[in-house]
């Protein structure tokens, strides 16, 4: 018997493209493919959906890529993450609404959970073969970015020769990586992030998308130290880390994109957020959003975004200490204290 989810999914197919006028409509169609910015139906070119091809299978229609930030799956895929929903039964009810089909009452079980527990056990395990970053070329890496941040304890490792997969056809080479561990708010690690380096220089990898995260990563994010009641969030590690290398003391988050920024979930005992977005829309949309969220939730939310690019790239143009005063002035806490005094 078919399961509610493929059904559903092969449903959805039927109707790609008004599936993504609804959903993504700020995206526009190109070709055989609809485009947007990402996730949240922002502006850009970044995440596609194939409008052409069979329900099911290699080529599919309704299949979709993010390729800034590797995310990937079917349409129930894409409104799960389009809606914010955490619980699948809450996925196929939303498909079932979209296709005006008749809501199910009884319990459903989807071979996806199963999936992402898969992804979970392999993210735990390239972490497990991944060494500490310290003296690696990981570490060369930030260093040669400006970032001053004490590594020791940060949820970064390194791994020599990990696999990198291109996207378009399939093909395979080991490279050097940055690999983060993804936590949720019980500090579980349900993913991690990576970023696959150059093998003779300390930049990034001269791939189509460096940058890729495996694992349960929505809702999620990269911590450094322990969260109490205030925190800075941003979205890069290298963001977060250029900000950490100001302000050491300060607990942070790396969000890993601006759709995931937008839809972290806010820990228990959480009273103050400081949000750091990425200069470009797709940042500053995420900024609002998640302040939205924290607003909603009685979480008290300052805003800031950054004067170049990203926070790394105003840490490489300015000095640290502009950076720092910068910061200090945004909002009056005093949790600022102890980093303005070290």
């Amino acid at each position: 018997m078919e399961s509610p989810a493929r059904t559903l999914s092969c449903r959805l197919a039927e109707h790609v493209e008004a599936v993504c006028q609804h959903y993504l409509s700020d995206g526009r169609r190109c070709g055989n493919y609809w485009i947007v910015g990402d996730v949240n139906n922002n502006a850009g070119r970044s995440l596609y959906v194939r409008l052409k091809g069979p329900l099911s299978g290699k080529g599919a229609r309704g299949r979709w890529t993010d390729s800034a930030t590797s995310e990937h799956g079917d349409l129930l895929d894409l409104i799960r993450a389009r809606e914010g929903l955490t619980s699948f039964r809450d996925t196929l009810d939303e498909a079932r609404r979209f296709l005006r089909m008749p809501r199910e009452t009884t319990t459903e079980s989807c071979d996806r959970n199963s999936g992402e527990c898969d992804t979970i056990a392999l993210a735990r395990k390239i972490r497990a073969e991944s060494q500490p970053i310290i003296g690696t070329k990981a570490e060369a890496y930030l260093r040669s970015r400006k970032i001053t941040a004490d590594l020791s304890h940060a949820p970064l490792r390194y791994h020599p020769a990990l696999i990198y997969r291109e996207s378009r056809d399939g093909l395979s080479r080991r490279l050097p990586a940055l690999v983060a561990a993804v936590t949720d708010n019980n500090d579980e690690i349900t993913g991690i992030h990576r970023t696959f380096l150059d093998p003779a220089r300390n930049v990034k990898a001269n791939v189509e998308s460096p940058r890729r995260s495996l694992g349960a990563i929505r809702g999620n994010g990269v911590r450094f130290g322990p969260i109490d009641e205030f925190a800075i969030i941003g979205e890069g590690i290298e963001t977060v880390l250029s900000l950490k290398s100001a302000f050491p003391d300060i607990p942070m988050i790396a969000g890993l994109s601006a759709a995931h920024l937008a839809a972290w979930k806010f820990p228990a005992g959480l009273r103050r957020l400081l949000i750091a977005a990425d200069n470009d829309s797709a940042g500053r949309n995420a900024m609002r959003k998640l302040a939205e969220r924290a607003a909603a939730v009685g979480v008290e939310a300052g805003m800031i975004a950054s004067q170049g690019k990203d926070f790394n790239d105003e840490l490489r143009h300015i000095a640290l200490e502009r950076l720092r005063l910068r910061l200090v002035k945004l909002l009056p806490m005093s949790d600022f204290e102890e980093s303005r005094r070290s």
